[in-house]
């Protein structure tokens, strides 16, 4: 059989591979199945600038169709595949059409978290994760009409946040008892609440969802305290989860996403898996992870084209994000979690600049910087070197940032 490598997900870490595929010299055949009948585009923009119409589809696109021609990619667009068969090395198509492979990878992304809402089958009511969603959101949107968004992540406040600058009434519905609550510090929780909150979005945490009222068209949200907030639209955005159904179906070792090494493999030699369906082992924090984000799907393809074409890299690379919101840039470098210790450098209780700096056991672990790409960048560094930082120093805005790293 003639080389081809075929890549399951039409997604960010699918435009990367393939492009690095050819970069690294593979010369067989390349093929992207993806579900969507879409090229592979941008999806941070879906909540943001496509949500209230200053990006077109074609704004979108991470590479245009020019690009998958001059470097011979078949798109097999709105095509589904059911089976893996590795024994036979192909995959299935939902129409019974087989393809062969001699290399497959993965880059199958995450599906939203839906919850069974009385009432969530109403017109009006939408999740939030691919371009046909939000196309659909257009016709609720409009000055003056109201939103209420279930979820108080990253990307139900930027969906907020761009509701209310098309003129919109947004609520936010919070389960736990502050928004961001997994993810940041009370400091940086409390910074945003406000924020939103002088911005005109009524944010109520630790409040229960009963049911969405209307009857055809949503018309309401009923908490669990039995008050209705109006609504001629809801976004429900409760988290994802990664879409390995594939990978256990074909006997790939899967847990919380399909597992890979440090190149991308997965215990099948010819499978390889890149994005937000991955877990892999990190470094730099000496764990498994699966992250949710464009940096990751956009490095790992990268180490698993230099896997495929025979020159294996280790993955190591820092996870950053981003988020945008009003006239804030947040950018994120390191993971948080078990975090013991925060440092505030800037003003977050009046001002719209901060930055959150993360330690755990005297260790630098994280930054979350509002309108501070310096301390965005330092932090990235340093952890990225495997340095630490002095928290006095890092507390005392007379000190220059750069004298505060070790």
């Amino acid at each position: 059989m003639s080389e081809h490598c075929i890549v399951i997900g039409a997604s960010h870490a699918a435009a990367q591979l393939v492009s690095s595929l050819r970069q690294e010299g593979w010369e067989g055949k390349i093929s992207i199945v993806g579900d969507e009948p879409y090229l592979p585009y941008h999806r941070p923009p879906l909540s943001k600038a496509f949500f209230v119409g200053e990006k077109t589809e074609e704004d979108l696109l991470i590479r245009s169709a020019d690009f998958y021609t001059k470097n011979k990619v078949d798109l097999l667009l709105g095509s589904r595949v059911t089976r893996i068969d590795r024994d036979a090395k192909k995959i299935i198509l939902e129409d019974d059409v087989e393809v062969p492979y001699t290399k497959l990878v993965l880059t199958t992304g995450a599906r939203v978290r839906k919850i069974p809402f009385v009432g969530s089958e109403l017109a009006g009511v939408f999740y939030m994760r691919d371009l046909n969603d939000v196309k659909q959101t257009h016709k609720f949107t409009g000055p003056g009409k109201s939103a209420v968004i279930i979820g108080g992540g990253y990307i139900g406040l930027e969906t907020a946040a761009s509701l209310r600058k098309i003129g919109m009434n947004v609520t936010v519905i919070e389960a736990m008892s502050r928004v961001l609550q997994r993810v940041t510090a009370p400091e940086v929780s409390a910074f945003y609440t406000r924020i939103h909150t002088e911005e005109g979005v009524d944010i109520r945490t630790e409040a229960g969802v009963d049911a969405i009222t209307g009857e055809q068209h949503v018309e309401g949200v009923r908490l669990a305290d039995g008050s209705t907030i109006p609504a001629d639209l809801v976004i429900i955005g409760v988290g994802v989860l990664p879409n390995v159904e594939l990978a256990e179906t074909a006997g790939l070792t899967v847990d919380n996403g399909i597992v890979v090494d440090e190149f991308a493999t997965t215990n099948d030699s010819d499978i390889f898996a890149a994005g937000d369906c991955s877990n892999h082992y990190n470094p730099i924090y000496k764990r498994q992870l699966r992250l949710e984000s464009v940096q990751n799907a956009t490095d790992q393809a990268k180490i698993a084209a230099k896997a495929i074409c025979g020159k294996p890299e280790v993955y190591r690379a820092l996870p950053w994000f981003w988020s945008d919101q009003y006239d804030l840039k947040l950018q994120i470098a390191g993971l948080s979690q078990g975090f013991d210790q925060v440092v505030i450098r800037g003003d977050s209780e009046q001002g719209r600049s901060f930055a959150a700096f993360y330690f755990s056991e005297g260790n630098l672990i994280a930054v979350d910087a509002i309108n501070r790409p310096k301390e965005f960048m330092m932090c990235k560094r340093a952890l990225t070197a495997g340095q630490s930082a002095d928290p006095l120093k890092l507390a005392d805005e007379s000190i220059e940032i750069k004298d505060a790293f070790n």
